[in-house]
């Protein structure tokens, strides 16, 4: 797209620059920040969806597998938080943001009930932008890895 401003865009050595302006990093160090708040309280309203599998089905009474995705997303979240200032990111550091991206988005989603077309277009404007902040910043940054 000509005249587009990427946000993440994928450099000939490898790295992922991060081009967002304050505003976008703000948004990000709200979302980071609220993942790892939600791993380290228990009455947080997002800490039920930290560790719930994509398919209840497949694993739900499998504490290994909830062990695992536990695990992940605060080590992902944690390496998010860390590199949330850097221009550049490696691989692993943009694998967090974007896993980390992912949970945010979710939890947004179950904690404000928003799970079909109607009651997502109802929502607060306030929310809605921050929705598709972070859908813009997964998309882009998923073209990336």
């Amino acid at each position: 797209m000509v005249g587009r401003h990427r946000m993440f865009v994928r450099r000939r050595d490898g790295r992922v620059e991060v081009r967002l302006n304050d505003l976008g990093r703000a948004v990000a160090r709200e979302a980071f920040g609220r993942v790892v708040a939600a791993e380290r309280d228990p009455d947080h309203e997002w800490h039920v969806t930290l560790s719930a599998p994509i398919d209840p089905s497949a694993d739900q009474d499998d504490p290994l597998a909830t062990l695992t995705r536990q695990s992940e997303t605060s080590t992902n979240a944690e390496l998010a938080v860390m590199t949330l200032s850097e221009q550049f990111l490696n691989d692993a550091e943009a694998w967090a943001w974007l896993s980390t991206l992912q949970v945010a988005l979710r939890a947004t989603a179950v904690a404000n009930g928003l799970l079909s077309d109607e009651k997502l277009a109802a929502c607060e404007p306030e929310l809605m932008n921050f929705i598709r902040t972070l859908q813009s910043f997964l998309f882009e940054l998923a073209e990336c890895l």
